[in-house]
Parts: C-alpha cells; sequence; structure tokens
C-alpha cells in the first residue's frame, strides 16, 4: 500500500515541477478560426465563393491598415492581392488557413467594398471548340 502512495505523490511532485505547455513551434496559428470569423461560417450576405474565383482589390483599399474595424487577416488578404489578383485557394494556402474561415473573410470584405470577386465562366457557357475550329478554318479559306 505504500508503494502505491509514493508512486501517487512523486506523479503529482513531478506534475507540479513540470509546467505542461500544449503548443509549440508546429502547433499552427493561437487564434483558433472560429475567433477569425467570429463563429460565423459564410458571410451576411452569403456570397458565392468557388476556389477558383479571383480576388481583386478595390481602388478604395490602398491601404487596408488605416481601417480600425478590420482584423489582421482582412489585411493580410487584401495586402496580398494588391500585387496580383489571387483565388480563394490561394489565399487559403498562403495564409495557412482553412478555405472555409479564408471564404467568410472574404465574403467580409466584398461587403465592405474593398476587394471584388470574379467568378470562373461554366463550361455550359464557354464556347464550342468545334464551332471554333470550323471558324478559323473558314477564315483561313478565305
Amino acid at each position: 500500500m505504500s508503494d502505491a502512495s509514493g508512486r501517487q505523490s512523486r506523479h503529482r511532485r513531478r506534475d507540479h515541477q513540470e509546467p505542461h505547455h500544449w503548443f509549440d513551434d508546429d502547433a499552427g496559428p493561437v487564434v483558433r478560426p472560429y475567433a477569425m470569423t467570429r463563429g460565423r461560417t459564410s458571410s451576411a450576405t452569403r456570397h458565392r465563393l468557388d476556389l477558383i474565383a479571383v480576388v481583386v482589390p478595390e481602388p478604395a483599399a490602398d491601404d487596408p491598415g488605416r481601417d480600425q474595424t478590420l482584423s489582421p487577416e482582412h489585411v493580410e488578404i487584401v495586402e496580398r492581392c494588391s500585387d496580383l489578383p489571387r483565388s480563394i485557394a490561394e489565399l487559403a494556402s498562403g495564409l495557412d488557413l482553412p478555405v472555409g474561415v479564408v471564404r467568410v473573410l472574404v465574403g467580409d470584405l466584398v461587403d465592405d467594398e474593398l476587394v471584388h470577386v470574379t467568378r470562373p465562366v461554366p463550361p455550359a457557357e464557354l464556347p464550342d471548340v468545334s464551332i471554333l475550329r470550323e471558324v478559323i478554318n473558314g477564315l483561313r479559306a478565305l
């Protein structure tokens, strides 16, 4: 019996002596994704943002850091798009955030008119390749 109580007291002493750290360099962001979006899973106006939708900053977004209502993630998205328009997937990868979080943040920026999103053309709306070939062949025949 004294053996078991001795082991328990050693474990208690070791627990109090060694601080428990649950984080390290590989743990990821300290702020949880749901905190970045304030618990939301979509933006207020529910924009349809595909993975390949391209985010382009508006001219009014020349200095997003001035707007005190924007989170650091919002500012980072606008800054990343200012050099070159980027897709939702590129932003998620570059920011190391889940795609769902980036969709919500970009939706917020669209609502604030700091960016606009160009959506890819659906395949049904693309011109038929065979028609384009016939037009080219017809032009060559002239």
